[in-house]
């Protein structure tokens, strides 16, 4: 008798709704002002993504200030927060053991902006203009 292993290529629901549970109490927590910080209260954090570890005991949590500027010290600043903010979570998300929690920076406004970059670029331009003329 053979059995099949039928494996997933990314998160499960679970996963990904247990994430944005938490995506969205650190969001909402940043935005409050509960975690007292000078340098959190002056500028707006954005929580990109927060992806969970299939155990549910990690969450990456992708974050970019707003406008892009400090983001190093922000970084810096999260870390230091992050058993008060992990508490925090603890509080609003409902699980059996509150997720460590890892912030790391948020690179897809800048991936993105490197794609636009290459689209608009003259080569490429020509090339999609080759493509065009071929299909007339």
């Amino acid at each position: 008798m053979s059995h099949t292993v039928t494996r997933r290529a990314g998160p499960s629901h679970r996963l990904e709704r247990v994430g944005e549970s938490i995506r969205h109490a650190i969001a909402e927590i940043l935005l409050r002002g509960e975690v007292v910080e000078p340098l959190l209260a002056e500028r707006a954090v954005t929580v990109a993504a927060v992806k969970m570890s299939p155990d549910l005991r990690l969450a990456t949590v992708a974050v970019t200030p707003l406008g892009g500027e400090g983001a190093e010290t922000m970084l810096a600043a999260l870390d230091a927060h992050k058993k008060e903010l992990r508490a925090l979570v603890a509080r609003r998300v409902n699980l059996k053991f509150a997720p460590e929690l890892r912030f790391v920076l948020d690179r897809s406004f800048a991936a993105q902006a490197e794609v636009d970059a290459l689209l608009r670029s003259p080569s490429v331009a020509r090339d999609l203009v080759g493509d065009d003329e071929a299909a007339k």
